[in-house]
This record gives structure tokens, C-alpha cells and sequence, in this order.
């Protein structure tokens, strides 16, 4: 093996990383194919990241900063933020049902502590842009508390794979239907934003996320 300073080492075990938990899951991607696959000695990898648990939070950075700024591009004529909430998250349980290996990866990041603190605080903002009228006395500790849940709900429904009696639709639908509910959504209000989505190709939409986020990975880790 070959020494690296340490940025050369954290772009290999990344770029290493991306292919394996992609071609294999997180799950049973091994430390010892980690080192193989990137070149480094386990004291490189364990300056840079510490454990693998370290390398998947710095992978799910990349992989929701691109997937949040996707939704926001999709979902550009959308009337409201919350419509852009419902597509966003609408988007992530498309996309765990379109690969095994992306639907481990997903469900790792809602498992790790350090990932799931990641997500929360992206959500937090979003969360506050999309529901603040509905919760005008809420602050963002107070949205952090209700993100907890919904990060709960949703970890859920992407460990149930999809089946004749709950296809995709349904667990969109159902979730959004929850999830708005603890925002205090209106019924009626909650009943268009669910119709907005269902009216959107959402397979198609991941499709064409899921290519754009192995392509920026590609471009960011020099692939």
C-alpha cells in the first residue's frame, strides 16, 4: 500500500466506499474491503474517519446535499414549500424501492446516531420554511422534537419493502397523510398536497434522482 497525505486518503476510502455500499450495501461492505478497494492501511483510514459508521456520515453529506437540491429543482413550480416537503420526501421512499443496496444505505443513515443528527439538522430549516404558518408559536427546538418523530415514521416505511397490498402510492400516500397530520396540517389542505404528489411520476422522478446522485458522486469523488 501506498502512503497518502491525508485528503488523497479520505477521497479514496470515499470514492471506495461509494462503489462498494452501491454494488454491496453498507451492511455487508467490510472494513477489510475498504482498505483493499481504497488502497489505505487501517491507520490511514483510522486518522481520517475513525470507524465506518465515520465514512458513511461524510457519504450521506454528499449524497442528501444533492438529493435536497434535486427535490428543490423537480418540485420548482411547486405552489408552496410544503408541496416541496411532500415531493422531497415522497422521493425518498421511491428511491429505497429502486435498489436494495440504496434502500440499506438510507436506512443505515435514519439508524446511525451521527448520520440521523446530520439529516435532522438539514430537515430542521426545511421543516420551519414548510409548516411555520401552520405552528406559528413553535420554535426550531420545538420542530427538532416533531422531526424526530417524522425521521421515525419514515425509517419505518423504508425498511417495509412495497407489496401488491401496499405499492408505492399507498405508502406515499399514508406517510405524507401522518407526517403533514403532526405538522397540523389542515385535512383539506393535506388532501391537495397529497393529490399534487400522486399526480407526479414518482418512479420516474427517482429515476432520474438516483442517476443524478451517481453522477455527482462520480464528479465529486472523482470516479
Amino acid at each position: 500500500m501506498r502512503r497518502y497525505n491525508s485528503q488523497d486518503a479520505r477521497r479514496r476510502v470515499l470514492a471506495a466506499c461509494a462503489r462498494l455500499f452501491l454494488e454491496k450495501g453498507y451492511t455487508n461492505t467490510r472494513m477489510t474491503d475498504i482498505f483493499k478497494a481504497a488502497d489505505v492501511s487501517a491507520g490511514s483510514f483510522q486518522n481520517v474517519f475513525h470507524t465506518k459508521d465515520g465514512v458513511l456520515t461524510a457519504f450521506v453529506d454528499i449524497m442528501f446535499s444533492r438529493q435536497f437540491d434535486m427535490a428543490w429543482e423537480l418540485a420548482s413550480a411547486a405552489p408552496t414549500t410544503a408541496h416541496v416537503y411532500a415531493v422531497e420526501t415522497a422521493l425518498q421512499l421511491a428511491l429505497t424501492e429502486m435498489n436494495e443496496n440504496l434502500r440499506d444505505i438510507y436506512v443505515e443513515a435514519y439508524t446511525c446516531p451521527a448520520t440521523l443528527s446530520l439529516i435532522h439538522r438539514r430537515t430542521v430549516q426545511e421543516l420551519q420554511a414548510a409548516f411555520g404558518a401552520y405552528l406559528p408559536n413553535e420554535t426550531a427546538e420545538d420542530f427538532y422534537e416533531l422531526e424526530l418523530g417524522t425521521a421515525g415514521m419514515m425509517r419505518a416505511y423504508m425498511v417495509s419493502r412495497c407489496s401488491p397490498n401496499f405499492p408505492l402510492d399507498k405508502k406515499i400516500s399514508r406517510f405524507l397523510e401522518m407526517s403533514l397530520s403532526v405538522f397540523q396540517v389542515p385535512v383539506d389542505e393535506r388532501a391537495q398536497l397529497i393529490a399534487y404528489v400522486m399526480a407526479l411520476d414518482m418512479r420516474a422522478m427517482a429515476h432520474h434522482v438516483m442517476n443524478a446522485l451517481f453522477e455527482s458522486l462520480a464528479v465529486h469523488l472523482e470516479l
